[in-house]
């Protein structure tokens, strides 16, 4: 069984030519005070069995691809890059119709937290997903449960655009409160072209590895988007467990996953949504 990491974060040092974002109420501080480099996650990866990942340029970076592109680039059998760009910037206009061009290019990669909601709600980057759409783009979309709705109408519209929802849309909170509005997500699975990323889970539950309070959620999951539509992932940087433990939560831990579910949620359906011919 191949398995992908549907998000990890690399980043390199904050330097006077390229420094860090000061953390603010939509800048988190560093998941850690020094660089974790493509590397350091090359060897958490051998070590847990982990086979390929996608790459996600860390907010306190910027939004700059540059450092996740050149790992992409040299390791292409075991790296990909979900890009970053400005939505709002005028010079994103003309780039999403290149967008896939550079090598280990996979597709984009949006955040609408709190303080972005407009961008959604008031359809201030309404112009993008059917340019997303005729270039073949995939979209993965960070934003929380309430704003689910507004996902669903672009799924409507832009039948041809693959999203996919980061960390269950789980945005704060643990257990019960975390999952609150989780029916909000379930909803989606009615668009074919809408699947979830089950990524970053332990840090939303007070419960210890293997993480059995997180199953009924799963399994809510696994009944309604079914294997093929849910994307194993880790946040590896901010994990409250060991990468192994991240993995075979899913690949050991739920009796009621057969081996073919496991091969779809661990790596191949990511893989095939994003046409990523991972060697």
């Amino acid at each position: 069984m191949r398995i992908v990491d549907g998000q990890v974060h690399i980043w390199t040092a904050s330097t006077p030519e390229r420094p860090w974002l000061p953390p603010s109420p939509e800048i988190p501080a560093p998941h850690k005070p020094v660089p974790f480099t493509k590397d350091d996650l090359l060897r958490e990866m051998d070590a847990a069995g982990v086979q390929g990942a996608i790459l996600v340029t860390p907010l306190w970076e910027g939004i700059r691809n540059d450092l996740v592109l050149a790992a992409a680039q040299a390791h292409p059998d075991r790296f990909g890059v979900m890009g970053r760009l400005d939505p709002l910037a005028p010079a994103s206009r003309g780039l999403i119709s290149t967008w896939l061009r550079p090598k280990g290019m996979l597709g984009l990669r949006l955040l609408f937290r709190p303080g972005e909601r407009p961008l959604l709600s008031e359809g201030q980057v309404d112009w993008l997903w059917p340019e997303a759409e005729k270039a073949g783009v995939p979209i993965m979309v960070f934003a929380q449960h309430s704003d689910m709705q507004f996902i669903d109408r672009i799924a409507e519209r832009c039948p041809g655009l693959k999203l996919v929802i980061d960390h269950l849309g789980l945005t704060k909170g643990k257990d019960e409160e975390a999952f609150r509005d989780f029916d909000k997500v379930l909803v989606l699975a009615r668009r074919p072209n809408i699947a979830v990323k089950v990524s970053g889970l332990p840090h939303y539950t007070k419960d210890a590895y293997p993480y059995r309070a997180l199953h009924p959620y799963l399994r809510r999951v696994y009944d309604t988007f079914g294997a093929t539509r849910m994307f194993w992932g880790t946040d590896f940087s901010r994990l409250p467990c060991t990468y192994r433990q991240a993995v075979t939560m899913f690949t050991e831990e739920i009796p009621w996953l057969t081996p073919e579910d496991k091969e779809w949620i661990m790596g191949r359906g990511l893989c095939e949504w994003l046409a990523w011919k991972l060697a």
